[in-house]
């Protein structure tokens, strides 16, 4: 049997501090989620949280059921009659997951209800439910702790429970407590105990254990598993969806939908949704994970794919890299070189391999798109700039749009332009696209734009400026140094003119 798959990005995922998605983003996502990743069920939403959460509801059960959808999307509701029900109703959905307490705790403390009493309110709404034909799943909230300290109350509830209309009981250990040892007997005991009954398991990382706690639980016999895009969630997050789906595949042997070539640049797009940027050496979406920095490594992936493992980037939508730094080594090198298509000798290699560990000693970043400057510096071959910055001005007045005035030289004709933008950087880009405009000549698209500053706020640090460009359907980052950040990207851009000069 295939484990599903309930994602609460839109629900759990939308309460990381900072977090808060659109309307259109959150349509956009539940889209993505549902069509390009084929996730088996969507928690998109809260109950009486705001009118915007209601809207946004709606918005998305419609686009829901005009493709048949409907089934799969989720809301949670809470023990409150038929409040939550006539919410979810009106707002289109036909699927409420009951947030009920799962531990004597939260029970006696957080409703002031004994046991019986907070029984009697759940089956109420069950009854509810049904005359208003709302399938009901059951949160059994603080699930771990009411297993370790009062497990006679969460069997009390599960004996009256059990052959009621619920469809799924939900197992989520809300604080993050637990390990992989207790997460597979606490979730052993419970499938052993209701083997007739479905459960689903839903992981907090405050103890980085998330992703170790879900492989506990589907080893024990649990069926479903939650997850958020990219790990979002309260505190420290729930279990990342790409990193879940690697496990269960790889590690379980489990099948899943989920169709995994889709899910980086998913995760892309709620990186950008959310503003949270994923590590670099995050899991199967990071950027550097499919890179190999140690020369020995490329030297061994060429001798047959020694360093290999299960985990293909291909599968992912992704491709293997090797990092440029002293670390690299000739193997490093010539699968960059291999890549871009440049051959050179070995007195040329060895020239070149000096200038990057020269560069990465310097704590230098070398990447793919710089070797052909390198390779052009170090043999001094005929410079491959084509297009350079004669000079710019930049205004930057308060009460007006900041203004640039930009002159480039391409093949040794000038040309100037003046525009208005929202930044500096931008009224540089309109007046350079203007340039271009001018001359019937393709510019890139901008993707992403980063800037990283050191620690310490010194004003004199040098700033790394990157910007991810998209061209004739190739993706690609190119980065400048300066001391000011808006210069840093205007070298990064003029690398990047003189790269698709070149295509």
């Amino acid at each position: 049997m295939k484990i599903e798959i309930l994602d609460t990005t839109l629900r759990d995922g939308e309460q990381t501090s900072g977090v808060s998605f659109a309307s259109s983003e959150k349509l956009h996502i539940a889209r993505l989620l549902l069509v390009n990743l084929n996730v088996d069920r969507l928690e998109i939403a809260s109950a009486k949280i705001s009118e915007g959460e209601f809207e946004t509801a709606k918005r998305i059960t419609r686009w829901a059921t005009a493709r048949n959808y409907i089934d799969r999307i989720e809301i949670l509701g809470f023990v409150d009659g038929d409040t939550s029900l006539q919410w979810v109703k009106n707002a289109g959905g036909r699927v409420m997951n009951l947030l009920c307490k799962g531990s004597l705790k939260h029970c006696t403390e957080q409703l002031r209800k004994t046991p019986e009493q907070h029984l009697n309110d759940i089956l109420t709404v069950l009854r509810k439910a049904k005359e208003m034909q709302i399938t009901l799943n059951l949160y059994l909230e603080d699930w771990s702790n009411g297993m370790l300290h009062s497990p006679e109350y969460v069997f009390y509830l599960m004996d009256n429970l059990q052959k009621a209309n619920i469809r799924r009981f939900m197992l989520p250990d809300t604080l993050g407590i637990l390990n992989p040892i207790n997460t597979e007997k606490l979730c052993r005991e419970m499938c052993m105990k209701y083997p007739h009954l479905h459960f689903d398991f839903h992981a907090h990382n405050d103890y980085d254990l998330a992703v170790g706690n879900v492989f506990a639980a589907v080893h024990a016999g649990i069926h479903g598993i939650h997850t958020t895009v990219n790990g979002l969630g309260e505190r420290a997050g729930n279990a990342p969806l790409s990193s879940i789906i690697a496990v269960l595949h790889d590690q379980l042997k489990r099948e899943t939908h989920i169709i995994e070539n889709n899910l980086n640049s998913v995760s892309r797009i709620v990186e950008s949704y959310s503003g949270l940027r994923i590590p670099n050496n995050q899991p199967i979406i990071g950027d550097s994970v499919f890179t190999q920095c140690a020369g020995i490594h490329a030297d061994g992936d060429h001798k047959n794919k020694l360093y290999y493992n299960d985990l293909l980037p291909e599968r992912f939508g992704r491709s293997r890299e090797y990092a440029l730094g002293k670390t690299s080594g000739k193997s490093n090198i010539k699968k960059n070189l291999e890549a871009i298509g440049i051959e050179l000798d070995e007195t040329s290699m060895k020239k070149l391999t000096e200038r990057i560990i020269e560069l990465g000693d310097k704590k230098e970043l070398v990447t793919q798109d710089d070797l052909p400057y390198i390779i052009s510096d170090v043999l001094h071959s005929e410079t491959i700039e084509r297009i350079r910055i004669v000079n710019y001005s930049l205004s930057l007045t308060q009460g007006l749009r900041p203004t640039a005035t930009v002159r480039i030289a391409i093949d040794g004709e000038e040309y100037e332009q003046t525009a208005a933008g929202d930044g500096q950087y931008n009224a540089f880009s309109k007046a350079l696209w203007k340039i271009y405009t001018q001359l019937s000549k393709p510019k890139p698209t901008l993707t992403d734009y980063n800037v990283t500053i050191p620690a310490g706020g010194q004003t004199d640090a040098l700033v790394q400026t990157t910007i991810a460009w998209h061209f004739n359907g190739k993706d690609f980052k190119t980065r400048g140094l300066d001391v000011d950040q808006t210069s840093a990207a205007i070298k990064a851009t003029v690398k990047m003119l003189n790269m698709i000069e070149n295509l």
